[in-house]
């Protein structure tokens, strides 16, 4: 039989991967604690499995939840003052060499931002887009290396998308004519600029019109007109992601139709909140 406070020990040892500070131990429950600005990953299947073990029990917040540094991340426990040594032998069997919770570091990168439509570009309105997407991507440490204002020409898009790419752009960012008029051809000119593309479209609102592709390993995404006018968007959550060097998969978009709905909150608490939690 192992001491509780032994037991907790153990499990923090166990599924404690990088960038994470603890508390101190008391009546068996260790909290884990972030010891940067990052995102969060949880291997969510591991930590499943973990939890079907009687007497032990591990709680995190949600997988890819944005945290800074000092905030309390996950806390683990055994349930009763003394445990099984068997119980916690099956907890490095099913862990192995994974770590269920970790804080991955953001990454900055030079950003490009393509912005596109005949009323900007002729100067009819104002761009009001740039200001937002670099205040967003800011935030980050990012470098905004420039932006191009085109006219809806899928030809001039695409080029100043390459040129960015050229100069040594890490992100680009494309705003305006993501819609399905046939005047936009923002996703158009991002297709044929060769890059894979990943979605046109996610289950997430506000920001179903949104794009993303690769040009080998620079993300493209095409941003719905709803970054300009809501808070927090489709745009907010995939970027930290994006910013981890994380490769997005259609199937990472698709996950996200479930929580998918932002409720609009008169005050945003985001990502203190339910959107696209999953």
């Amino acid at each position: 039989m192992i001491h509780e406070n032994d037991g907790a020990i153990f499990l923090k040892n166990l599924t404690a991967g990088k960038n994470l500070e603890f508390s101190e131990i008391k009546e068996g429950k260790i909290d884990f604690i972030a010891s940067i600005d990052g995102l969060l990953k949880i291997d969510v299947n591991t930590l499943f499995e973990l939890n079907c073990i009687d007497d032990i029990m591990m709680a995190t917040l949600h997988n890819n939840f944005e945290v800074k540094k000092g905030l309390k991340v996950a806390g683990t426990r055994v349930i009763p003052l003394l445990v099984e040594e068997s119980k916690l032998n099956e907890a490095k069997k099913i862990v192995g060499d994974k770590k269920i919770v970790e804080i991955v570091p953001f990454k900055p990168k030079k950003v490009g931002i393509v912005t596109t439509g005949n009323e900007i570009y002729h100067k009819r309105i104002v761009d009001k887009f740039g200001p937002v997407i670099e205040e967003k991507v800011s935030k980050y440490g990012c470098e905004v290396i420039g932006q191009v204002i085109c006219p809806d020409d899928k030809d001039v898009i695409k080029d100043s998308i390459l040129s960015f790419i050229n100069q040594g752009a890490e992100l680009i960012c494309c705003t305006g004519g993501m819609s399905v008029d046939p005047d936009d051809v923002t996703p158009t000119a991002i297709k044929e600029t060769n890059a894979k593309l990943v979605t046109y479209g996610s289950p997430i609102l506000p920001g179903a019109m949104f794009l993303l592709a690769y040009y080998n390993n620079v993300p493209i995404m095409g941003i719905p007109g709803c970054a300009m006018y809501h808070k927090t968007t489709v745009f907010d959550v995939i970027l930290s992601r994006i910013l981890i060097d994380e490769k997005i998969t259609k199937k990472d978009i698709a996950a996200y139709g479930h929580g998918g709905l932002c409720m609009n909150c008169e005050i945003c608490t985001y990502p203190a909140c339910n959107f696209t939690k999953i």
